[in-house]
């Protein structure tokens, strides 16, 4: 179809414009990347950490599992409607973590703002039911709580809600501890109890799920609706929690980059657009221009200005194209598939109601395949400042390690996590990277990061009970 190749080409040469500010060279994701660096150094000082965009929250998960951890555990994981509880088992023999089984119980609207005690007390009665289906009463099992609000974790098993989001609002919980409001509300149902909680970030969870696998999964990273990281950091570079020994695992909050306007200068019109017309604007810079909740709506964007422009769609006013979020973030997966993607494009520009023609259709997937690839190389761009800080850190010729990651954009999508690899190893070059995707980081994870909570404790026990044994 030579005379179709020629049109193409000729609004090719046209729509490249208005894509170029999206296209990021090498040197420009090394500068984000440097700026991400001082974002992170930020984050983690004593006196700057209340100013820093990036927030780099302690975990006070002190390390990752060293394969002796064994028993059954708990989790659950309360992050939304719907919550879960898990009942999980790690067995040491066969290095393998195991759902068990598990239970989803919903929220109803009115206890979402109702009550803080009829909430917790619903956790609880089905936590009970669930203790008791799996027959494990009179157990005191630990747990993991995977609780995805805003928080500020001041130990393993404190956490103050900072504020409620998703729909809750809940009065009198923000600024109380959530583990104490657990453990309250077991104690008011009576017939049964839990042994030590760990309060889990989903991040961390993501990292822990894999850390059984792989003991040198040192990192945790999630490109889904949202994006996060967590990573091992030296404790003598964490100012806000005494000590200088061993490691920690950092929230890196890395959504927030950019909230200071660190990123203006890569932020395109249609990145402020989504900002503006976004419940938060001003806050989760990054994230607007990375995470799946926001590139679809990009994507319609550009696609609106080339139809304005005349570079589309013979240049028609569409009702559709002007209709916030029409265009989902699983289009773009959709349309981007090796073999079937054209079609793809040609059914859902038919749903639409979009008039379209050969050239169209091309033109969609180059501007879809331009706003992935730039979440894909931002994201790379921010693995590689945590790990080229990691070899730093430890003096390391060579850093070895293994990224645990989740999320659908990461999972679904055909050409991002080689675009992200590839990015990444031109990046930190003497860092050498595994990816492990994640088996269920709010379940398995939590539960394995009480594991090792509960390890770590028996080991301090162990060593206060025998002092002499201290070297």
């Amino acid at each position: 179809f030579p005379c179709e190749q020629k049109e193409i080409d000729k609004v090719s040469v046209h729509v490249q414009p208005v894509l170029q500010p999206l296209r990021l060279s090498l040197d420009k994701l090394r500068d984000v990347s440097s700026r991400l660096h001082k974002g992170l150094v930020q984050g983690l000082g004593k006196h700057s950490h209340h100013r820093a965009a990036v927030k780099m929250l302690p975990t006070f998960v002190r390390a990752t599992p060293d394969g002796t951890e064994k028993g059954d555990f708990l989790a659950l994981d309360l992050g939304g409607t719907n919550f879960r509880v898990l009942h999980v088992r790690v067995l040491q023999a066969e290095q393998k973590v195991v759902k068990m089984d598990s239970q989803i119980c919903v929220v109803p609207k009115d206890m979402m703002t109702g009550a803080t005690q009829q909430l917790f007390d619903h956790i609880a009665s089905c936590l009970g039911d669930f203790i008791a289906s799996q027959e494990l009463k009179g157990q005191t099992l630990p747990l993991g709580f995977t609780f995805s609000f805003p928080c500020e974790q001041k130990e393993i098993d404190k956490s103050i809600l900072i504020r409620w989001t998703k729909g809750f609002n809940c009065p009198g919980v923000e600024g109380r501890d959530v583990v104490t409001l657990l453990r309250d509300a077991v104690r008011r149902r009576g017939d049964y109890d839990i042994g030590s909680v760990a309060m889990v970030n989903d991040t961390v969870g993501t990292m822990m799920s894999c850390g059984y696998k792989d003991q040198s999964c040192e990192i945790g990273m999630i490109i889904g609706t949202g994006t996060n990281a967590c990573y091992m950091e030296e404790m003598k570079n964490v100012k806000r929690v005494e000590g200088e020994d061993g490691r920690m695992c950092i929230n890196t909050e890395w959504g927030g980059f950019g909230d200071d306007g660190s990123l203006r200068d890569i932020q395109t019109e249609f990145d402020q657009m989504v900002d503006k017309t976004s419940i938060n604007p001003g806050v989760h810079i990054f994230e607007k221009m990375i995470s799946g909740m926001y590139l679809g709506e990009i994507v319609r964007l550009l696609l609106l200005r080339l139809s304005e422009e005349k570079l589309l769609f013979k240049g028609q006013k569409s009702e559709v194209l002007q209709t916030p979020e029409i265009f989902q973030t699983k289009f773009i997966s959709e349309i981007e598939e090796e073999d079937t993607g054209l079609d793809n494009a040609r059914r859902i520009l038919t749903q639409l109601d979009l008039q379209w023609d050969e050239a169209d259709v091309r033109v969609v997937r180059l501007v879809c395949d331009t706003v992935s690839s730039r979440s894909a190389r931002l994201c790379a761009a921010a693995l590689a400042t945590i790990a080229n800080k990691m070899r730093l850190n430890r003096g390391l010729d060579r850093l070895q390690t293994t990224v645990g990651v989740d999320g659908t954009v990461y999972r679904k999508h055909p050409n991002f996590s080689e675009e992200l690899q590839l990015t990444v190893r031109l990046l930190a070059p003497e860092c050498s990277i595994t990816f492990l995707v994640s088996e269920d980081g709010s379940g398995k994870g939590a539960a394995m990061v009480t594991a090792v909570a509960q390890r770590l404790a028996l080991h301090s026990a162990s060593f206060s009970c025998h002092p002499e044994v201290r070297h």
